[in-house]
């Protein structure tokens, strides 16, 4: 004779446990951010050494140290040394351009330079997106250009690193979907955030984007949208272009609606590739789903073509011989399309992550020389290529 269990009392009712988990993960994460970042405390960027502030600005330490000197910004510290904020880099930069007569040191666009909006995407987690889209906005803001951080992802990892945290800082409709809904949108100068860093503002996001994935098909097939779920992004983003010489997109880690939106809106893409084999297959049937949902697209009237697109490999070990040959055997397909430099993976920059800083707002001092000089060696080569990329788009050498 079988002898039947009853197992019922031993099951666990999936809904409640994962609402119970939810709940109580929540709350530890405003303790923690509440011993990390006070209600009281801001977030804030540091001083630049003079080497560092040289290298942003665009010329010699010497140089910087006669300017500094002749116009007395900064003021020098008690040891006769000077620090810099990205405010004096500014004013140093402004300077220079009113001394020598044309605009060289401030960066931003000119007549007749279109405002590029750059898209970073991969739809599988992990690959570093989010950490290439703050570096990114951050370097490009503390090079002078006035920068604009959008937040598509749900998840809102890039928010939380830029002060902003999603389910304490950001109410209803005050992500980009309150832009971008169907029904009563708002501007998006509403929506915009400044952050700590001068020249960087932020759209901040939540778990409200996901909106836009649940309401565009419905509404597509009522056929009841004015706009096509594909230009709305361009569309917001034109209201606000003259503000802004750069767009940093962080899609979110899926080819939906709001993905193809924002790559419709973008003058160009920059696809993040962690150099795994499991990884490259899955970027195979990305690209492939990429291809054929954007072919539609572009029959339906949206625009697929770019600027330039690149492939960024991320959290790269040089030690690591199946990456080495990994990163050989995808550059041997795509030749040009890849940076030529990857971002090396670092201890410097996960425990940066821990506290949700950048590696560009924490002192060299927190870590071991070499560890840091590594990192933020890595992350300015992959940056400053970049930047060679959007000014080749507008012209410049």
């Amino acid at each position: 004779m079988l002898l039947t269990l009853n197992t019922r009392s031993h099951q666990e009712h999936l809904p409640s446990m994962l609402a119970t988990d939810a709940q109580e993960l929540q709350r530890q994460l405003q303790l923690h951010q509440a011993r990390v970042f006070p209600p009281t405390s801001q977030k804030s960027i540091r001083q630049f050494s003079p080497a560092e502030a040289s290298s942003l600005i665009g010329i010699g330490e010497g140089y910087l140290r006669q300017i500094a000197a002749e116009f007395n910004v900064p003021e020098p510290l008690a040891n006769g040394r000077r620090m810099y904020t990205p405010a004096d880099m500014n004013l140093i930069r402004q300077m220079l351009d009113e001394k020598n007569g044309i605009p060289k040191y401030v960066p931003g666009r000119r007549d007749g330079e279109k405002l590029q909006v750059v898209a970073v995407m991969n739809f599988k987690g992990g690959s570093g997106k989010t950490t290439t889209s703050a570096h990114l906005a951050q370097y490009m803001a503390l090079r002078g250009y006035r920068t604009l951080a959008v937040d598509l992802d749900p998840q809102a990892s890039l928010s939380a690193m830029f002060g902003h945290q999603p389910e304490l800082d950001v109410g209803e409709g005050e992500t980009l979907y309150g832009a971008i809904r169907y029904e009563y949108p708002i501007s998006i100068s509403e929506i915009v955030r400044a952050t700590y860093t001068p020249n960087l503002h932020i759209v901040p996001g939540n778990l409200e984007l996901m909106e836009f994935e649940h309401e565009t098909p419905r509404l597509m097939a009522a056929g009841s949208t004015e706009t096509m779920f594909f230009a709305r992004i361009g569309e917001v983003l034109g209201q606000i272009e003259t503000l802004y010489d750069l767009v940093v997109i962080d899609c979110p880690p899926q080819l939906g609606f709001l993905t193809m939106s924002a790559l419709c809106a973008a003058t160009s893409v920059l696809i993040t590739i962690h150099p795994q084999m499991l990884d490259v297959m899955s970027m195979s049937q990305f690209l492939s789903m990429t291809s054929d949902l954007m072919s539609i697209v572009e029959r339906a009237g949206g625009r697929t073509s770019y600027d330039w697109m690149r492939y960024l490999v991320t959290r790269y070990e040089p030690n690591d011989g199946p990456q080495s040959q990994m990163t050989g055997f995808m550059r041997a397909i795509f030749g040009n399309r890849m940076l030529q430099n990857p971002m090396l993976k670092s201890t410097a920059i996960s425990d940066a992550g821990v506290t949700k800083q950048t590696l560009y707002e924490v002192d060299r001092a927190q870590f071991t020389r070499g560890t840091y000089d590594r990192a933020i060696d890595s992350l300015n080569a992959v940056n400053s290529e970049v930047e060679a990329l959007i000014k080749s788009t507008w012209g410049r050498k």
